[in-house]
């Protein structure tokens, strides 16, 4: 649905679901791309049971926030023009990869400790990342001789880890409506600004990030099964209450997608 950003300069944020297509522009020295895209999945992968129940709906909300550029049937947005040059940097990268591994292991440590009940749920779907990142973030440093990258308390990493557990604690319409866009937004427009930066940057290497232990559209099946299970047990209003968080969840996403570029 990631990652049409509201707050994103170059990559525009959109939903956890369609991928980013990103355009060559001309050559630059920072090897400039028009990134014209991100979020949720093609139309294709999203027939059948993936859109049913309540994930049908937070879709929907989320592809309501694309451009009409992005999604020609469902965009709600008039695209801005002109669009800006997306020029991703090595260390941007890194500074980028590090603040998503704080993000990360917030998610994944609320769902272990479960404050709520209904989170256990989502522990071990297969989608969790902080590992691979850290390992990421290793290879990074030496491969391309960089400095370990420094996580401020008031940058984007750590502010939205704190929101996130705050949410958690006190929210937890408002926190699901996070957990999906964000790990859903990684598997499709995440992974497609992934290969750009590998071609760009890192001759084309996969990093750990970006690759799953099995077929990943399964991972995702079992995580829409859960929430819309979970939803289940929501009413309406607290169901309008997830989706109304939508938008702020991309703004969160988007401040981090911007450090590539810093």
């Amino acid at each position: 649905m990631l990652h049409a950003s509201r707050s994103l300069q170059g990559c525009r944020q959109t939903s956890a679901q369609q991928p980013c297509r990103a355009v060559p522009v001309q050559a630059s020295r920072r090897r400039a791309v028009h990134v014209a895209a991100h979020g949720a999945p093609s139309a294709s992968a999203q027939k059948g049971p993936k859109m049913t129940g309540f994930v049908g709906e937070m879709r929907a909300v989320a592809m309501k926030l694309h451009t009409k550029e992005q999604a020609p049937k469902e965009g709600g947005i008039k695209a801005p023009k002109p669009v800006t040059a997306w020029a991703p940097t090595l260390k941007g990268y890194l500074q980028f990869l590090a603040e998503s591994e704080v993000v990360y292991s917030a998610f994944e440590s609320i769902m272990q400790e479960a404050a709520h009940p209904e989170y256990a749920k989502f522990q071990n779907t297969g989608l969790e990342r902080t590992a691979a990142l850290r390992e990421d973030i290793q290879w990074m440093q030496q491969a391309h001789n960089l400095p370990a990258p420094v996580v401020e308390e008031g940058g984007p990493g750590k502010l939205y880890a704190l929101h996130l557990q705050q949410l958690a604690r006190d929210d937890p319409q408002f926190f699901i409506c996070h957990y999906y866009n964000y790990f859903f937004a990684h598997t499709a427009g995440g992974r497609m600004i992934g290969t750009k930066v590998a071609q760009l940057l890192l001759d084309g290497k996969e990093l750990k990030f970006y690759q799953y232990s099995g077929d990943v559209n399964e991972l995702l099946d079992g995580v829409r099964a859960s929430i819309n299970e979970l939803a289940e047990q929501w009413t309406r209003e607290q169901k309008d209450h997830c989706l109304r968080e939508t938008a702020d969840a991309f703004q969160y996403s988007g401040k981090l997608m911007k450090c590539m570029t810093e």
